[in-house]
C-alpha cells in the first residue's frame, strides 16, 4: 500500500508514536507500506513552529532529515496539485489539508488522516 500521511499523523509518527491510534501504528509499521510525506506538511510545520504553536514543536529541518533517513519519500508540490484543489468539494477550508487531498488524488495515493472533517472527502482517504 502507498500512503500519503497528513501533517498531524506525520508528527505523531516522527516524534510521538505512542499518541497514534493502534490502527495508525499498525498501518505505518507494515513493511509492505510505502510512506510518503508532502512538502506542504513541512511548510505547515515551519509556519506553525515559527508561530510557537505547542502542537508543532518539531524542528522542520530535523523532521525532514529524520523522515528521509527512515526511508520515507518526499512529495513536492506541483501546479497539477494546485489545479486539483479546484475540483475538491467545499467540505474543509484548511489550505494545507486541501492540498494534501489534491496531491493524493493526482498521485493515486491514499491519504491517511486522523481528522474527522478530512475523512469525509470522497476518494482515497483513510481515517486512523
Amino acid at each position: 500500500m502507498t500512503l500519503l500521511v497528513d501533517t498531524h499523523v506525520l508528527l505523531g509518527a516522527a516524534g510521538e508514536p505512542h499518541r497514534l491510534s493502534r490502527k495508525a501504528r499498525r498501518l505505518l509499521d507494515d513493511p509492505d507500506t510505502q510512506l510518503w510525506f508532502s512538502a506542504v506538511s513541512l511548510w505547515e510545520v515551519a509556519i506553525k513552529h515559527g508561530l510557537g504553536r505547542r502542537d508543532f514543536r518539531a524542528e522542520p529541518r530535523r523532521l525532514r532529515r529524520g523522515l528521509l533517513d527512515s526511508g520515507w519519500r518526499e512529495l513536492s508540490i506541483s501546479s497539477d496539485h494546485a489545479m486539483a484543489t479546484l475540483d475538491l468539494p467545499a467540505i474543509h477550508e484548511d489550505p494545507f489539508d486541501r492540498m494534501l487531498l489534491a496531491q493524493a488524488e493526482v498521485e493515486g495515493l491514499t491519504l491517511v488522516t486522523s481528522d474527522d472533517v478530512v475523512a469525509r472527502y470522497p476518494g482515497n482517504v483513510r481515517q486512523v
